[in-house]
């Protein structure tokens, strides 16, 4: 290990959080990690008092903390990537500020990644508290991750996860506006652990998770880190092809046999159904030729109105308690 580095990082996206934030830094300040901790938070355009309660919090923090400032909100993902570039630990463990993931959990996360020597541990939850309709969309997120990216099958994604300093230096490369972490991790690793951790209640506040924020989600893994939409376009004009020409078949006998006439109806039905799949699949490929061309025109994946860190901390060389022998 590097001694220059301490042996774990903790990245914090922060979002309307100034009533959890007091908590949250109590806690992950409290955990005793042998070579030491840091703390990297990432303001991603609060509109509450997270960026004052954030910058008194660390000036009476005994412990390294980094702050960045978003000058907008870019989400979640944007937010963790900027916070990993800043981050200089053996380990980095990136977690939700909502304290659902008690800071008490953490040191389970870099225990498996050092016994086991994974390059990224995830977490499972004994019973999750969300909301049912987040329960939901998470359980879908994964089933598309299921067959859109190169995950294991059957393991859960969770925002609170253990990567090593291998995963963090390549996936902190990308530039891409519209980022999927998880994807990201399994372009450069299989070697994947996983740990049952505790999920509490919510203390306060509501969860800024909208459902406008989870189709921006599965927006960026679907079409960011795979084809496979492209793949399903494909298809399913072969289907629909298919199911025209068998159709069309159909028609003539009925017409040439049973002397039936040719309605109407059943031809706006055929029009109906074939441009609204013309339809579908040209917004397919539009989106990704729109996300094409926001890269090539540069859209900043994000953008730091200021970095600073609790210099007084750094100076002392303190990071946090050891745990004893």
């Amino acid at each position: 290990m590097n001694v220059n580095r301490p042996a774990l990082s903790i990245v914090v996206p922060l979002y309307n959080s100034a009533s959890t934030l007091p908590m949250l830094i109590e806690g992950l300040t409290s955990i005793p990690v042998d070579g030491g901790l840091e703390i990297v938070l990432v303001n991603d355009g609060s509109r509450d008092a997270t960026e004052a309660t954030a910058l008194k919090l660390i000036e009476s923090t005994r412990v390294p903390i980094t702050f960045i400032c978003h000058s907008r909100n870019f989400g979640e993902h944007n937010a963790v990537l900027a916070g990993l570039r800043a981050t200089t630990g053996e380990f980095v463990i990136t977690m939700d500020d909502d304290m659902q993931n008690p800071p008490s959990e953490v040191p389970k996360l870099l225990e498996v990644a050092q016994r086991e020597n994974r390059d990224v541990v995830y977490t499972n939850y004994d019973q999750k508290k969300h909301a049912a309709w987040r329960n939901w969309g998470s359980w879908l997120t994964n089933v598309f991750a299921d067959w859109s990216i190169d995950k294991p099958k059957g393991l859960y994604l969770s925002s609170f996860r253990c990567m090593s300093r291998l995963v963090v230096d390549e996936i902190a490369k990308s530039n891409n506006p519209y980022p999927y972490i998880d994807a990201l991790i399994f372009q450069v690793t299989q070697n994947v652990g996983v740990v049952t951790v505790r999920h509490d209640e919510r203390p306060s506040g509501e969860s800024g998770y909208t459902l406008r924020a989870l189709l921006r989600l599965w927006m960026s893994m679907l079409i960011n880190a795979s084809v496979m939409p492209l793949r399903i376009a494909t298809l399913a004009g072969i289907a629909i092809s298919a199911l025209g020409f068998f159709s069309f078949i159909g028609v003539l006998i009925n017409h040439y046999i049973k002397d039936e006439p040719l309605g109407w109806a059943s031809l706006m039905a055929a029009l109906l159904i074939f441009s609204g799949t013309q339809l579908l699949l040209l917004g397919i490929v539009g989106e990704y030729i729109g996300r094409i061309y926001l890269r090539v025109s540069e859209k900043p994946q994000s953008v730091v109105r200021y970095r600073t860190s609790n210099s007084a901390a750094l100076a002392s060389g303190a990071r946090v308690p050891s745990r004893s022998s």
